[in-house]
């Protein structure tokens, strides 16, 4: 057994996005592809073929269709590179709010997490890889473009000639020098939520008969919420469904949003529903709630945790502040404002979340993608954010619905949605911004589909903390009463691109409350195609996703 350089040559678009790379599982399986992008993280983080010594390496993914080939071949690289140590998920398995908190609290230097998050899995499906840096949060983008460029000048990686490890026991085993440990996934995931939430309460709730279904969509969120919500908080066995994490998630696409959870939907809206419902995807980061007969907006979701943070034990001490990010409906803006506390608006990505939590400058933050969060780890959790609701329904007595509806009575509605564009032309949809944006000196003042336009910008960020600056995060339009429109284009995808259009509208008539969503908000769809001509660079009529 050896340490060996092996030659190779640079691949195109090695180029992170917005949640590390993502790419098509056959281009992962090409030779040295992955190695490629391994070979130039571990140079960026220790020097050009230096050695990682004394330092802890956190490994594991979403269980999805080629995690476990991965999984060895960053074990061989990692051994090559001497860290000290590698804890990797049993089973390949570690949800990326887990592997937060494996980093956290086993002070590991970062950590490798091997998903595509919500995207569909398989050997013709999609796969990803990302690193966390030392605090649990995902690398900043500095860190990701240096390793983007070492990717383009790579002549060699270094690896080990040695078998496969066996990973489906918890136990130490040698690799060269590196001790390779396989941990138990959940342990120190469920160590942090016992630490915030009052389970004594939980219980209580489920033992005067309160019935939950969790979906965890055939997604690694299954073990998590198995050994917490059933084991620990004694819910009866099948509160959590399609449980076991599978390579292809069952031919599901794991996303939890009322499109592709459409089964968990049906169930709480059935006559005989249960009091709530939920579901994460396909790395456990994202969450959706339903109440019976009610489904609840991420953004609605995170104002309501923000403004009733108090009961739950964990923030009791109160919330330093929020944050969200930009596209995300402003309900969170308006409950800070009446708790006097920072709101904080950043651009999509948890990472520009990652400096605000360090510095205590906010508690709380989401993201309208279904992202919830707090200072716990540095990541979004979707099993988190499902405590965090349970724990409230069992100290207030309420219902999901009440809640929610308190909200509304309390600072109105953000009666908001999304529309999603999959799969245009990369050109189209570069040009569809472009041309947005050298209309943005001229729309201030304009009357666009019967509606007056108060301001319009691209949205640019300067991080409070570092001074960082990033800039074209997306395209806001404004109205007097301050409606707005977002355009931006994903960074999630592997195929094409992918518009988003984020439509907002303020409503404090408690009587227009109930109007549907797409009624509501069906100006300021007339006003995003005047303004974007969406039909005219896309040829789609319609979106393909409607949240």
């Amino acid at each position: 057994m050896r340490v060996q350089s092996q030659p190779t040559q640079p691949f195109a678009g090695q180029q992170p996005g917005t949640s590390g790379l993502r790419k098509k599982v056959t281009v992962f399986q090409q030779p040295g592809y992955l190695e490629n992008f391994v070979q130039a993280l571990f140079d960026v983080l220790h020097g050009v073929d230096q050695p990682a010594s004394g330092q802890t390496l956190v490994l594991g993914g979403d269980g999805r269709f080629h995690n476990r080939t991965a999984i060895q071949t960053i074990l061989r690289m990692a051994a090559a590179r001497g860290y000290a140590r590698v804890l990797v998920g049993q089973g390949g398995i570690l949800s990326t709010p887990a592997t937060s908190a494996v980093i956290r609290r086993r002070g590991a230097a970062g950590g490798i997490i091997l998903s595509a998050s919500h995207n569909p899995g398989g050997p013709d499906g999609d796969f990803g890889i990302k690193y966390n840096v030392a605090n649990g949060g995902p690398a900043p983008e500095k860190f990701t473009q240096a390793v983007y460029e070492r990717t383009q000048v790579l002549e060699h990686y270094l690896t080990v000639d040695a078998p496969d490890l066996p990973l489906d026991a918890a136990g130490a085993q040698a690799l060269l020098a590196t001790e390779i440990e396989v941990i138990d996934p959940v342990a120190d995931y469920a160590a942090v939520q016992r630490a915030l939430f009052d389970f004594d309460a939980i219980r209580a709730l489920f033992a005067r008969g309160f019935r939950l279904r969790y979906d965890a969509m055939w997604a690694v969120g299954g073990p998590y919420a198995k050994a917490i919500i059933e084991g620990e908080l004694g819910a009866p066995a099948g509160t959590v469904v399609n449980a076991e994490p599978r390579e292809d998630f069952g031919g599901l696409h794991p996303d939890p949003n009322p499109v592709y959870a459409d089964d968990l939907v049906a169930h709480l809206m059935a006559a005989d529903a249960p009091d709530m419902g939920a579901a994460s995807d396909g790395d456990a980061d994202r969450n959706m709630i339903l109440g019976r007969g009610f489904i609840v907006s991420p953004s609605d979701s995170l104002a309501v945790l923000a403004a009733h943070a108090d009961r739950v034990p964990g923030y009791r001490a109160g919330l330093a502040g929020v944050a969200r990010s930009m596209p995300t409906s402003t309900a969170v803006d308006r409950v800070a404002k009446a708790l006097g506390i920072p709101c904080h608006e950043t651009p999509t990505g948890w990472k520009f979340f990652g400096n605000l939590l360090d510095a205590g400058q906010a508690t709380l933050c989401g993201e309208e993608s279904y992202g919830t969060g707090s200072n716990h780890v540095r990541e979004k959790d979707g099993l988190w954010a499902v405590l965090f609701w349970l724990n409230l329904l069992a100290v207030t007595g309420g219902s999901v619905e009440s809640l929610v509806r308190g909200l509304w009575r309390a600072h109105g509605r953000c009666v908001y949605s999304r529309h999603d564009y999959e799969g245009i032309a990369t050109e189209s949809a570069n040009a569809l911004m472009a041309a947005l944006r050298e209309q943005l000196p001229s729309l201030a003042g304009q009357t666009v589909a019967g509606q007056r336009i108060a301001w319009a910008d691209d949205f640019a960020y300067t991080d409070p903390v570092d001074g960082s600056v990033s800039r074209q995060q997306g395209v806001r339009v404004v109205l007097d009463d301050s409606s707005r429109v977002v355009f931006r284009l994903s960074g999630t995808g592997t195929e094409g691109a992918t518009l988003r259009v984020y439509l907002e509208r303020h409503e404090p008539d408690a009587t227009r409350h109930d109007l549907p969503v797409q009624q509501a908000l069906a100006p300021l769809v007339q006003l995003a195609e005047a303004v974007a001509r969406i039909r005219h660079h896309t040829g789609r009529d319609a979106p393909s996703v409607t949240t």
